[in-house]
């Protein structure tokens, strides 16, 4: 996100636009998830504890009247601790922990009858629409369009009572809405080397019946600071939010931007004609020596429509001009590809797919994908969903790629550059480690209307390696962006990708 999907999801943006989540702006982020801002990804909610909870008044039921492999009714979801209710036309999600039930971002309108199979799909304002497909009598499957992926449902015999009341809005019942998602959710406590009940204790006295939203929101900043961990957030306005950055991260303003984009174009020669697509959130331009280059901003906003379908449309038609018959075949065909991601903030991880699709012969599996799934052990998680890179059934290019990469290379960014490296021949990456955030962000509601935002997913490699934190590092370390570069118009990776591909060297030592 995978990130990080559109509003309705608070997707924060799959699973944001590029610049927007760069600068860590709460009204964008992976995809509309997650997706990859204030767009957080699928408010799903904790499990199993609140489930132990829900599942006391809410036990599987086979005789709630609903025929075999109907809908209607009352669902849990596996590993977001998301409940899910199919009403007629109606869909609708709660987020839930061990001490609340709110609703969820998530609300759809069926858009026609079901299928032959039972399958019914949702339309949801302001995001990708949602397909649920039965499974049983007791289980379904549920997707969003614009991820990867797909959620187990199990029915449920009814909403937990806690559902139906008003939540208070007390900031020690914030709080511990706040504290107990996290607990519930967030897989890297181990890994930050955080104390998470530590946390609680040392922040919930500072917290009281008349505390301050000012002060309640400087506790809950405080709490996740130290996480550095930039898909995890707190929005309390427009002008009152806090999104985590790995350390060391510089985020984009737009006058560093155009210095970027001015070393960008000085090393790729005064003649080179550069076409872009997609609002400009891709660009190609070829290079002497028969080499591509590439350019990936961001995964998602592709169109002033700004719907899943229209980005997909778009960037199709981008693909189409870029990997023609020419390119990709014969005596004229490229003899290295540059994929520029140092700049990309992330959008919907599907898309990511849809590149890597072009760029290879070959189906192989990306990443697999999964969720923790219960409350109380972080190293529980969801039976890992492959997602696989199919070819596509046109023109590919199959030839030597180099990647190129960065700390701005955030999110979806990341998952494609993760998808990357099962292809074969793998590119070779330069550059610098990406960001290290790969979850689609789970966003949430408080009980006093804020918001906030977090991961609960792992992207593994097919050695179940994740680079949560550190980032995909780069075989072949250059400068990304600095002051230094930039004050030259230098581009050290880019220069060196294209002599190691006019060398024929861009396949040594890339390591995984």
């Amino acid at each position: 996100m995978s990130d990080s999907a559109r509003a309705a999801r608070r997707r924060v943006p799959s699973r944001q636009p590029a610049a927007a989540d760069l600068r860590n702006d709460p009204g964008a982020r992976r995809g509309r998830r997650r997706p990859r801002g204030a767009r957080l990804l699928l408010a799903a909610v904790a499990a199993a504890t609140a489930l132990t909870a829900a599942t006391a008044c809410a036990g599987p039921s086979r005789t709630a009247g609903a025929p075999g492999g109907s809908l209607a009714g009352v669902w849990r979801m596996d590993g977001y601790g998301t409940l899910v209710t199919i009403k007629g036309r109606s869909l609708r999600t709660y987020e839930t922990t061990a001490v609340s039930c709110l609703p969820g971002a998530v609300t759809g309108t069926r858009a026609g009858a079901p299928d032959p199979h039972g399958a019914s799909r949702f339309t949801v304002p302001d995001s990708a629409p949602v397909t649920v497909r039965p499974d049983g009598a007791d289980r379904a499957r549920l997707a969003f369009d614009d991820n990867v992926g797909r959620r187990t449902l199990h029915r449920v015999a009814a909403l937990p009572d806690r559902c139906g009341r008003r939540p208070s809005r007390d900031p020690r019942a914030v709080f511990d809405v706040f504290w107990q998602t996290f607990a519930e959710n967030y897989p890297f406590f181990r890994a930050k080397q955080t104390d998470w009940a530590a946390v609680r204790d040392r922040y919930r006295p500072r917290v009281t019946a008349r505390t301050t939203d000012a002060e309640l929101f400087t506790v809950l900043r405080e709490m996740i600071e130290p996480l550095h961990d930039a898909h995890t957030r707190v929005v309390a306005g427009p002008d009152r939010w806090f999104a985590g950055k790995r350390p060391g991260t510089v985020l984009p303003t737009p006058q560093s931007t155009a210095r970027i984009d001015k070393a960008i174009a000085a090393n790729l020669g005064s003649g080179t004609v550069q076409r872009h697509w997609a609002q400009g959130k891709l660009t190609y331009a070829d290079l002497p020596g028969r080499l591509g280059y590439f350019r990936v901003t961001q995964f998602a906003h592709y169109t002033a429509k700004d719907d899943y379908a229209g980005d997909v449309a778009a960037l199709d038609r981008a693909l189409d001009s870029v990997f023609t018959t020419a390119r990709t075949r014969g005596p004229a065909k490229l003899r290295g590809l540059i994929i520029d991601v140092r700049f990309n903030g992330g959008g919907a991880d599907p898309l990511g797919l849809r590149i890597a699709s072009r760029l290879t012969g070959h189906p192989y599996t990306a990443y697999r994908k999964q969720a923790r799934n219960d409350p109380r052990d972080a190293a529980a998680f969801t039976t890992p969903q492959p997602a696989p890179v199919r070819p596509h059934q046109g023109p590919v290019y199959t030839g030597p790629v180099a990647v190129l990469t960065g700390r701005l290379t955030i999110s979806a960014g990341e998952t494609f550059t993760q998808a990357l490296m099962g292809r074969s021949p793998a590119p070779l990456r330069i550059g610098e480690n990406t960001q290290g955030v790969f979850s689609d962000v789970l966003g949430r509601a408080l009980p006093n209307g804020w918001s906030f935002g977090l991961p609960n997913e792992e992207f593994l490699t097919p050695e179940g390696r994740t680079f949560d934190g550190t980032g995909i590092p780069p075989a072949v370390a250059t400068p990304v962006f600095t002051d230094e570069e930039l004050s030259g118009r230098r581009d050290s990776a880019l220069t060196r990708a294209r002599d190691l591909l006019t060398r024929g060297a861009a396949t040594a030592g890339q390591g995984r």
